[in-house]
């Protein structure tokens, strides 16, 4: 294992096993986004692209997943400085997660308020625990959801559900996000780590050229009309069959074996 942060951090980092894990760490602020924190993320995301990381999990210390904007902070800032924190911090953080050639899980194992909810449904696989919750609170406090929440929100739940949440800032548990299909799986919270790790660890053996390029096609068919989009299916299952990965992939199949995945 290896690690770039002491406990004091505002985000921590470790790898193991092929998984680089990021830990939101300021618990007392309910892990609340400040400068210091948005900068760490980057860092942290940035560091994730190395191939040897397989798998990126995003979680908060202790109950909570993210409370979103650190308000106290905010409140001694200008509106200028807060809109251009916006465009600096909080939209490069959502391009670096799209733009990992591998898969990155937000493990929300609390509230996930504003923009902490939204950073956390812009990841490939969102797993919740019992005890969490969303909440897009933008208009509690006069502002527009950021983070792409207005991007991402209505693809995964649909127009009129997304406007609701948004519009009227109620909570929704995470049992009822995933039965809307906003979040993947929901586990009872004395399980929620170890399933966290079992997940995480399965990614980590997978194809991972075969699983960026599958993340790049989804991301594609966000905009795509079906030409075009058959056109990205095309051309990157052609830099799949190139890989390691699927030559390992068919030649276990014919051995009726496990297959080893290098992740190349």
């Amino acid at each position: 294992m290896t690690t770039n942060a002491s406990e004091s951090s505002p985000v921590l980092f470790s790898v193991a096993n092929g998984i680089g894990l990021i830990t939101l760490n300021r618990p007392k602020s309910w892990n609340a986004i400040n400068k210091a924190l948005a900068e760490a993320l980057l860092k942290s995301l940035d560091e994730c692209k190395d191939p040897s990381i397989r798998c990126v999990c995003l979680t908060g210390a202790s109950d909570v997943f993210c409370a979103g904007q650190d308000l106290v902070e905010a409140s001694a800032s200008s509106p200028g400085e807060l809109g251009k924190k916006v465009g600096a911090l909080y939209n490069p953080i959502i391009k670096a997660i799209k733009e990992l050639e591998k898969p990155v899980v937000a493990a929300v194992n609390g509230p996930a308020a504003g923009a902490g909810a939204n950073i956390a449904l812009c990841c490939d696989i969102v797993i919740a625990s019992d005890n969490a919750y969303f909440l897009q609170a933008f208009s509690n406090i006069g502002l527009i959801p950021d983070s792409a929440g207005t991007y991402y929100l209505p693809r995964l739940i649909g127009w009129q559900k997304a406007s609701a949440l948004m519009l009227l800032a109620d909570k929704l548990s995470a049992a009822d996000a995933e039965r809307m299909g906003m979040i993947y799986k929901v586990f009872p919270q004395a399980e929620f780590l170890q399933k966290r790790d079992d997940l995480t660890a399965r990614l980590a053996k997978m194809p991972t050229k075969a699983l960026a390029l599958t993340k790049q096609a989804l991301i594609a068919s966000l905009t795509n009309d079906l030409t075009l989009q058959l056109d990205v299916e095309a051309e990157n299952q052609k830099l799949a069959l190139m890989s390691a990965d699927f030559k390992e992939g068919t030649q276990a199949f014919i051995e009726k074996r496990k297959p080893n995945f290098i992740g190349a």
